[in-house]
């Protein structure tokens, strides 16, 4: 009988080898997945974010306008923080640091009503305003400036700004191109960065291109008009330009010919100084041409314009159409131009007063200033943005001078001699003498040429007598004297003004006003000598 073979036949386990393949893989997978870029950091969604984010609109406007730079863009962050500055690496971003100015300080701290002019009492001083301890050399300064009127911190980023430019700019003893971008919608002081050097605008951000020599002129005065500029106290290094100014005087005459005459006294007292300035003056339709032909004798460059009215003056008020001023930032021939009233006369040479920056004047009441004689800068764009602000900024007398003081809220003071006004306090002093020293005199009240040479009719009025000085008024006749025999039938009298005087005359002498001006022997030979109107 045959033997069975020593290897039987049994069924397979195949639960069991699929086990083992199923243990097999797996850790084949895990140690896979393990080691797979070990170094690197998990993907995130922050990670997506970041690496998709693209630059501000401002970053590829600046690198078009600076593509001949070889170096890496350097950008300073004024009040911004670094987010709104993502530029991946493509420049070196450094944030400028500053002390905020004291919560403390108010707006009339930098801009009081009062200072103390001849250092009576020590040297004028204005609070402090913290700016960097140090500059670093940047190409760009991004900034945001925060909204508000008369707000010192406001101020203070738009001069931390202009400090940042310039002592940038500063290069192998000349200027370079710097560049400023300012986000929001509030955008800049327009008083320190001009709107001539806005080089592109879209949405929130604002890139201008400034002109240093400007600005530097601006970071070199007091914060305020708590002090008066003084070229001794000047600090900064100058940049070296050769460039000249080009620089006029002018008046506005408007409405009406009443101060035709003070004009032509006004060119001929600013000539009789021996200044080499042009004298311009801007008149309306309501000008004669032999008044023009008059004004030509007298020095002036005649320009005609449209008078323009302020919404808020009453009708047949006599500030009605004193916007017309604004049409001096329309004199974009010129750098500077000194605007004088034609009620002043210019005792002293004031040609060295244009080396201040816009807007410079004397101060009046409070923070504000007196807009009879300011130095301003001509611009197109800027006149366009003050007719545009005509209606929406209130003037506080309804005239020009309240609404330049809403439209220029930070100024810079000229001593008081430059605008002096010919008004007196203590009404029980008969004499009213005016001091000496004065560069210009303000006529307050009733005009010189309204009165007898003899003496100032203001004291003939109870209520004009704090305008009234005798001293003043032989200030105004001397230039008259000195003009031209031609000019003077200018400054005549009518039958009507004549007759009015004679009636304040009469009312002095019957109130016993005790200075007895009423009582003067009248000489004034244009008292039989009457204008023909």
């Amino acid at each position: 009988m045959a033997s069975k073979p020593f290897f039987s036949k049994k069924k397979p386990n195949f639960p069991l080898f699929l086990l083992l393949l199923c243990l097999t893989l797996t850790l084949l997978i895990h140690t896979t997945t393990y080691n797979l870029q070990p170094d690197e950091p998990p993907i995130t969604s922050t990670t997506l974010r970041l690496a998709t984010i693209e630059p501000p609109p401002w970053y590829g406007k600046l690198q078009y306008m600076l593509k001949i730079r070889s170096a890496k863009l350097k950008i300073g962050l004024v009040n911004v923080e670094a987010d709104h500055a993502q530029v991946n690496g493509l420049a070196d971003v450094t944030k400028i640091n500053f002390e905020k100015v004291g919560g403390d300080k108010k707006w009339e701290d930098f801009f009081p009503e009062w200072v103390d002019e001849n250092g009576k009492w020590g040297p004028m001083k204005c609070p402090e305003i913290p700016m960097p301890e140090s500059y670093e050399k940047v190409d760009v300064v991004v900034a945001q400036v925060p909204n508000g009127v008369r707000d010192v911190f406001r101020l203070q980023v738009n001069l931390v700004v202009a400090n940042v430019l310039v002592n940038s700019g500063w290069e192998n003893g000349d200027d370079r191109e710097m560049y400023v971008v300012f986000i929001g919608k509030s955008g800049p002081m327009w008083e320190i960065f001009r709107c001539d050097d806005i080089i592109w605008e879209e949405g929130d951000y604002k890139i201008y291109k400034p002109d240093l020599r400007r600005l530097q002129q601006k970071v070199n005065m007091p914060v305020g008009s708590c002090m008066i500029h003084s070229p001794s106290l000047q600090s900064g290094r100058l940049m070296s330009s050769t460039y000249k100014s080009r620089e006029a005087y002018v008046t506005v005459l408007h409405s009406s010919e009443t101060y035709v005459c003070g004009a032509i006294a006004l060119a001929q007292s600013i000539l009789q100084t021996n200044s080499t300035k042009d004298l311009i003056l801007l008149a309306d339709d309501s000008i004669s041409p032999k008044s023009i032909r008059g004004l030509k004798a007298a020095g002036w460059k005649i320009k005609l314009i449209e008078r323009i009215r302020s919404p808020h003056a009453k009708k047949g008020a006599y500030n009605e159409y004193n916007y017309s001023k604004l049409r001096i930032w329309q004199l974009t021939e010129y750098d500077k131009v000194i605007f004088i009233d034609a009620d002043l006369i210019v005792l002293k040479k004031l040609d060295k007063f244009f080396s201040y920056p816009q807007l410079s004047a004397v101060g009046n009441d409070k923070y504000l200033f007196n807009s009879g004689l300011i130095l301003i800068e001509p611009s197109q764009c800027m006149f366009n943005g003050l007719m545009e602000k005509i209606s929406t900024l209130r003037s506080y007398n309804g005239g020009d001078q309240g609404f330049l003081n809403e439209a220029f809220t930070w100024w810079h003071r000229f001593h008081s001699k430059l605008n002096h006004l010919k008004i007196f306090h203590n009404t029980n002093d008969t004499r009213h003498e005016i001091m000496d020293g004065l560069y210009t005199i303000h006529y307050l009240g009733l005009k010189p040429w309204l009165c007898y040479k003899d003496y100032d009719c203001n004291w003939d009025k109870l209520d004009h007598r704090r305008y009234a000085s005798d001293s003043a008024h032989k200030k105004w006749w001397k230039v008259y004297e000195k003009m031209n025999s031609k000019l003077r039938p200018f400054c005549g009298l009518t039958k009507q003004m004549d007759a009015r005087i004679r009636k304040w005359r009469r009312i002095a002498k019957s109130s016993g006003f005790k200075d007895e001006h009423w009582k003067i022997k009248v000489k004034d030979r244009r008292q039989t000598l009457h204008m023909r109107l």
